[in-house]
C-alpha cells in the first residue's frame, strides 16, 4: 500500500516525502504546481524524489475527478494533506482561490478518504493562524478559535471543523496539525525569512512590520517532519475523548518550537548568519497579521513524544547555506 501526499512539490511536502520514502514507504505525491511563487523552485524540489518507490502526479486536487484519476486503483493506507492555497495576505485579494483551493480541496480529499476501504489514517495541515488574535499565552488546542483575523484562517478552522463532521459521522481517524512559522532549506519564497535575506543580499531595505514588536514561535523544518511523521503513526482511536469533547476519531495538535522569539532577534540572528546588516524599515501592522504566535505543545509531548529541538541560532544558518548553495550567491 501506499501513502498519498497532497502539496508533494510545497516546502513541507517535499521534506515529508523524502522521509516517508526513507523508511521505505511507498509515496504518491500529488502538486497542481501553481504560480503563487516560482514553479522552477516546486520543481527543483520535486528533482530530489525519485527512485522506483515514489511517483508523481500533476494534480488539482480540488476537481475530485482529477484527484480520483490520479489516485486510480492505488490502495491507500494513509493521506497527509499537506496541499492548500498558502498566504495571509495574498488571502485579502484572492479570495475566491482559498475557497477552490481549502474548503472545496479539503471537501475532496475527505471524500477520497471515506470511501477508501484500507485508508487508515488522513493527517492534514491545520495552521496557527486559527488562533487569530487571541492574548492567552501559549496558544492551546483547548483555546477558542471563533475569531479568524484572515480569510487564510477561517478556511483552515473551517477545515477543521469537516473534518470533525466526517469523524464522527463516518469514523475516519483523523489528526490536523496546526503548524507555527515553518522555516529551513527549500522554504517558501513567501515568507519572512526568506523575503529578509533575499533582500539583504541584494542591499535592499527589509520591511519590518508593527514597527518590530512581533514574535513567532519560528519552527525548523526537521522539527516539523519529525512531527507529522509521529502524527501517522499514532491515528486517534474511536472513543477517546479529543480537543472538541466528544470520542469521534479526530484530533488537534500543535507543530510548534514552544518558544516564541522577538522578530527583532530573528533578524540578528540572520544578519550574523549573513555576514551583514539589514536596512530596517520600520512599518504599521498589515491587515491579518497578528503580534505573537507561541505553541503549546504539551500534548504532542504526551501523546506521541513530540518536542521540537531546534532554535533559531542552528536553524537559520543552515537556511542562509542552503540559499546561497541554491542560488550561487
Amino acid at each position: 500500500m501506499a501513502i498519498l501526499v497532497t502539496g508533494a512539490a510545497g516546502f513541507i511536502g517535499m521534506h515529508i516525502c523524502a522521509a516517508l520514502l526513507a523508511r521505505g514507504e511507498k509515496v504518491i505525491g500529488i502538486d497542481n504546481l501553481n504560480d503563487y511563487y516560482d514553479p522552477a523552485l516546486k520543481n527543483a524540489r520535486l528533482d530530489t524524489l525519485s527512485g522506483k518507490a515514489f511517483s508523481f502526479k500533476k494534480c488539482d486536487f480540488s476537481k475530485a475527478d482529477d484527484l480520483a484519476a490520479a489516485v486510480g486503483n492505488t490502495a491507500l493506507k494513509a493521506v497527509v494533506h499537506l496541499g492548500a492555497q498558502a498566504g495571509v495576505r495574498y488571502s485579502l485579494e484572492n479570495p475566491g482561490d482559498y475557497i477552490q483551493s481549502n474548503l472545496v480541496g479539503h471537501a475532496n480529499i475527505l471524500e477520497l478518504c471515506r470511501n477508501t476501504a484500507t485508508l487508515e489514517h488522513l493527517v492534514y495541515a491545520s495552521s496557527s493562524s486559527v488562533y487569530g488574535g487571541n492574548k492567552k499565552l501559549p496558544f492551546s488546542t483547548d483555546d477558542p478559535v471563533d475569531t479568524p483575523a484572515s480569510l487564510y484562517a477561517a478556511t483552515k478552522r473551517a477545515d477543521e471543523l469537516l473534518s470533525q463532521s466526517y469523524a464522527h459521522l463516518y469514523g475516519l481517524p483523523q489528526t490536523g496539525l496546526r503548524f507555527f512559522t515553518v522555516y529551513g532549506p527549500w522554504g517558501r519564497p513567501d515568507m519572512a525569512l526568506w523575503l529578509f535575506t533575499e533582500a539583504i543580499l541584494a542591499e535592499r531595505p527589509i520591511r519590518v512590520f508593527n514597527h518590530g514588536d512581533m514574535a513567532r514561535d519560528f519552527t525548523y523544518i526537521d522539527d516539523i517532519v519529525a512531527g507529522v511523521i509521529a502524527a501517522v503513526d499514532h491515528p486517534p482511536k474511536q472513543g477517546q475523548n479529543n480537543a472538541f469533547g466528544n470520542p469521534a476519531p479526530h484530533r488537534i495538535y500543535n507543530i510548534g518550537n514552544n518558544k516564541p522569539e522577538p522578530l527583532m532577534h530573528m533578524i540578528d540572528v540572520l544578519e550574523q548568519a549573513l555576514g551583514t546588516k539589514a536596512v530596517r524599515h520600520m512599518e504599521p501592522m498589515q491587515p491579518g497579521d497578528v503580534k505573537e504566535t507561541y505553541a503549546d505543545t504539551s500534548a504532542t509531548e504526551a501523546d506521541f513524544g513530540f518536542k521540537a529541538s531546534v532554535p533559531i541560532e542552528v536553524g537559520i544558518p543552515r537556511f542562509v547555506d542552503w540559499y546561497r548553495n541554491f542560488y550561487s550567491v
